[in-house]
């Protein structure tokens, strides 16, 4: 299920206010959808796609990226992985295992107030819709 040709490293965006040696875990709310508690914990081997997961997170707080690493197997992040874009050129991943936070990484790209809008926007209309459902 690893992937080998993946080695990292890998980030994690959240507005939670981590330390290096403190672990993310599954069984949490999701980071858009709270009513849905995750099976998974996400991350990506982006560290502005981490960026951009931790803006548009559906709390209040300050945007952070975390340096990871995934502590069991993981696999392609079924979310975005086929279903939206042909392979993994997002290089999002999840497990069902911990990961550990390394260091926060401040440099990555933020994005404006209307791009992030934007995005809310269309997690809004994805969730109201049928196919908006979260592969859990």
């Amino acid at each position: 299920m690893s992937k080998e040709l993946e080695a990292g490293p890998f980030f994690h965006g959240t507005k939670a206010e981590l330390v290096p040696g403190d672990f993310l875990s599954a069984g949490y709310p999701s980071n858009y959808r709270p009513e849905v508690i995750m099976n998974h914990i996400y991350f990506t081997a982006l560290p502005d796609g981490a960026g951009l997961a931790a803006q548009i997170a559906a709390i209040d707080g300050t945007a952070h990226v975390y340096e990871v690493e995934p502590t069991g197997e993981f696999e392609d992040d079924p979310n975005v992985t086929d279903k939206k874009f042909p392979g993994n050129p997002t290089r999002s991943y999840r497990s069902a295992s911990p990961l550990k936070v390394v260091r926060e990484v401040h440099d990555w790209k933020r994005i404006s107030e209307a791009e992030l809008q934007g995005w809310r926007d269309r997690i809004n209309a994805i969730s109201s819709s049928s196919g908006g459902e979260i592969i859990n």
